[in-house]
């Protein structure tokens, strides 16, 4: 009996320690995950409190405004009187036609233009770390100093600038560039694409690199030259990301404002470069009317939700 009951107690002594660091484990591995739970939620905060402060809050400020009439310190509510003002403008629709214009030719130009380069980057077996640095040095610069380069020395209309001295060479006939009303929208997206193309350069370069390379193999097995291989391989294995930047291309273009303010000196030739933002500046700053170019950037919130929404739902069909 006195064996039984000592083995027992030591046992019984043995399973102690054992329960005892197991619940301490356990409290501990408890604590560290609520320290990170808690990290977690401190960051998640912050930035909630940022973007509530400098972003929705500005924004549901300004549909508050669109609906209201301020003069000399005094505000009363108009409803949709500010909208049907700014809609009767007539460079309400100016501005629209223009704007449309440049999405359109970004889309042409500024879109395909970087998934081209990054197909010829991705050729490159040599230098490719230089040549990303080359293509990405551009979207480094100030936007303002960039723009200032193509006005003063690109897009100067005499032979001295540098896409005059251009077609001078090659015996073309010059052109006047931001002061001809024909060829302002194409030499903002000129611009406009060297400028910031260099981002999605590199977002297509990483998509390219991901493509299994058996599927180049089997298409020049089969013959394929390097237009099918990329109409056929290439393409379809990057949809996803050419559908992304396609609508971050459309939505980005639709809000051009710095191109027309620097190149163009805002309007342009007979109205040729005013742009639905910049017409929202004009109303704000010059015009001094804040509930006009409100009501204005509801418009355009509008827009381009239901463009959006449109696009979203007709790409989640194809997925």
């Amino acid at each position: 009996m006195a064996t039984t009951i000592s083995f027992q107690d030591t046992k019984k002594k043995q399973r102690g320690p054992a329960g005892v660091n197991l619940s301490a484990g356990s409290r501990t591995r408890r604590g560290r995950k609520l320290r990170d739970n808690l990290t977690g939620y401190a960051f998640l905060i912050g930035a909630i409190f940022c973007f509530a402060l400098f972003q929705w809050f500005p924004m549901i400020r300004g549909i508050v405004m669109s609906f209201q009439h301020t003069k000399r310190g005094v505000t009363t509510w108009v409803g949709f009187d500010n909208f049907v003002r700014i809609v009767q403008d007539p460079s309400f629709w100016t501005a629209w036609k223009n704007t449309f214009y440049f999405t359109v030719l970004a889309l042409i130009l500024g879109y395909a233009v970087p998934f081209v380069v990054a197909i010829l980057l991705n050729e490159f077996r040599h230098f490719k770390g230089y040549l990303r640095i080359l293509v990405y040095l551009p979207v480094m610069l100030p936007p303002a100093s960039a723009l200032f380069l193509f006005k003063y020395y690109a897009y100067d209309p005499s032979d001295a600038g540098l896409f005059n001295a251009i077609l001078k060479f090659f015996h073309l006939p010059t052109s006047q560039w931001m002061q001809s009303p024909t060829m302002t929208m194409p030499a903002m997206v000129i611009a406009s694409t060297w400028m910031n193309m260099g981002a999605a350069v590199l977002i297509y370069l990483a998509a390219l690199q991901n493509i299994p390379g058996e599927l180049y193999e089997a298409a020049e097995l089969d013959g394929a030259g390097l237009l099918r291989r990329i109409w056929n391989v290439t393409i379809p294995q990057t949809r996803l990301i050419l559908a992304l930047l396609a609508m971050l291309q459309i939505v980005a273009t639709m809000q051009v404002f710095i191109e027309p303010l620097i190149l163009a000196n805002g309007a342009g030739t007979q109205d040729s470069a005013t742009s639905v933002a910049y017409l929202i500046y004009q109303h704000g700053f010059f015009q001094n009317d804040l509930n006009g170019a409100a009501a204005l950037g509801v418009i355009m919130l509008l827009v381009l939700a239901a463009f959006s929404a449109v696009y979203v739902r007709l790409t989640t069909k194809q997925d």
